[in-house]
């Protein structure tokens, strides 16, 4: 059995005794008596669990990412220096810039939020600090925020700290390589793999095909933290080096089954702005620096954000197993409610999504009870190809609407061919009654989801012609 040894707070830990499956959070607290980092909600919304992990790029340097304790689990940071709420100020006691721009701008009151933003804030100055210079806007800061919540101050002060505060080291000091981390690590009846390679990784899969697969966690996660469930295998991507690659070469963006939400949004900006602008709502900053796409489109919720985009855009999705690589269209992938193509011994290696074309747009619309981190009411993607104002192409597809992500086929079929009118798509409504029979729930009514399904067709149609219409049209 190998041990956990990762540094927390400058100083290194090593642990052989603990569950793999103990959250960060409660070993902070109740491990290390750390007891700054607060849980609020344990599911990754409201940041009050925020700490920041030294994440190891490409070049070996340190990048120092915002992540929930919550969702985290120890092993997860085996090899990696830690830095909690405790960790910022000097050891004399001299409070860190972040700390005492908290202080200047009176950004406190029940102070329960308050070491959960100011580890955000702290990531966010050595973020725009490794990008040269990100401007400190108001844009800006309240995207970096967007995972934190505060039911005190009205987030005023909080954002003017932000102005004001530097990208100082923290107190505790800084590491400047990640340390080694265990491939195995057993307690009692319960195993973590962390394979490091793609061979390791579906030969660990092949041995336990009943192993959760952990990506980020950042749903994994939600069931140790909420429903205090344990695992007796999970075998981590973490350390696969194959899936941390990301690729737009070959006419395609190529995304390995490891590739984080954050590394993949510069590629998404590039060549899927809609899609970019989506993926900033799904999660916040903490959840984007972990979780991976793969891993949300394994996890086949019919809520999905990133499935209908993929669908749209005509993905495949890469499996590896030992009996080698195969490719499944992205709207194959979904079998039925929690259920996908993948066999028990596969794993997500890849992601290929096809570059547009010349003449073809892609756009997507979500549609939830507040901005950020809301879970879809309905979400639609749209690649729209015209020719001389015809559609020459349309691939629609939807989550929320019924207990998979599907396409709208009678949607697409009826469409096609046609010209590109409010006209044409006066009947869109009984169309998508056609391809879907929607659920109610405490976020929609079956029949607020089909008018609003059918809406975003039409807002599609305003947007792409320049707010010309040639017939009515209702939203």
């Amino acid at each position: 059995m190998s041990d956990l040894r990762f540094q927390l707070n400058g100083r290194w830990r090593t642990e052989n005794s603990i569950s793999p499956t103990t959250t960060l959070l409660d070993y902070l607290r109740l491990n290390a008596r750390l007891t700054g980092t607060k849980e609020g909600c344990a599911e990754g919304d409201c940041g009050a669990c925020t700490v920041v992990v030294g994440l190891p790029q490409a070049d070996g340097r340190l990048a120092w990412r915002a992540v929930n304790s919550c969702l985290v689990l120890v092993p997860q940071v085996d090899g990696l220096p830690v830095i909690t709420v405790e960790g910022l100020a000097q050891p004399d006691g001299t409070l860190h810039s972040v700390q005492q721009s908290l202080v200047d701008a009176d950004a406190t009151q029940c102070g329960f939020c308050t070491p959960g933003f100011a580890m955000a804030m702290f990531a966010f100055a050595h973020e725009t600090k490794d990008l040269g210079g990100e401007p400190r806007n108001d844009e800006t800061i309240h995207e970096a925020l967007a995972g934190n919540l505060c039911r005190c101050t009205g987030y005023r002060p909080i954002v003017e700290a932000c102005k004001t505060m530097r990208a100082d080291p923290p107190g505790c000091g800084f590491a400047d390589r990640a340390g080694e981390a265990a491939s195995e690590y057993r307690q009692g009846s319960q195993l973590y793999l962390a394979p490091r390679s793609l061979d390791e990784l579906v030969e660990a899969k092949s041995r336990y095909p009943d192993a959760y697969v952990l990506g980020g966690g950042t749903d994994l996660g939600i069931r140790v933290s909420k429903d205090r469930e344990t695992f007796p295998v999970v075998i981590s991507t973490q350390w696969v080096s194959e899936l941390r690659a990301i690729s737009d070469a070959g006419g395609k963006l190529t995304i390995g089954g490891g590739v984080t939400y954050t590394k993949a949004l510069p590629f998404l900006d590039k060549h899927f702005p809609s899609f970019a602008d989506l993926v900033r709502r799904i999660g916040s900053r903490q959840i984007r620096n972990i979780g991976t796409l793969a891993a949300n489109i394994a996890n086949a919720s019919p809520i999905g954000d990133t499935i209908p985009c993929l669908m749209a855009l005509d993905a495949t999705i890469m499996l590896r197993s030992k009996r080698g690589i195969r490719g499944v269209k992205a709207d194959a992938f979904i079998l039925s409610y929690r259920k996908t193509a993948m066999e028990k011994d596969e794993v997500i290696a890849a992601i290929e999504i096809p570059l547009l074309k010349d003449g073809t747009t892609f756009t997507t619309y979500k549609l939830s009870k507040r901005f950020d981190q809301d879970i879809s009411t309905v979400i639609g993607a749209y690649r729209l190809r015209l020719e001389g104002g015809t559609v020459a192409e349309l691939r629609a597809a939807y989550g929320g609407m019924a207990a998979t992500t599907a396409r709208a086929r009678h949607v697409e079929a009826a469409i096609t061919g046609k010209p590109w009118t409010a006209e044409t798509l006066r009947d869109v409504d009984a169309l998508i009654a056609q391809d879907f029979q929607p659920m109610t729930d405490h976020r929609g009514t079956d029949a607020y989801r089909l008018r609003a399904a059918a809406n975003l067709i039409r807002r599609l149609q305003i947007e792409t012609t320049g707010g010309e219409q040639t017939g009515v049209w209702q939203l």
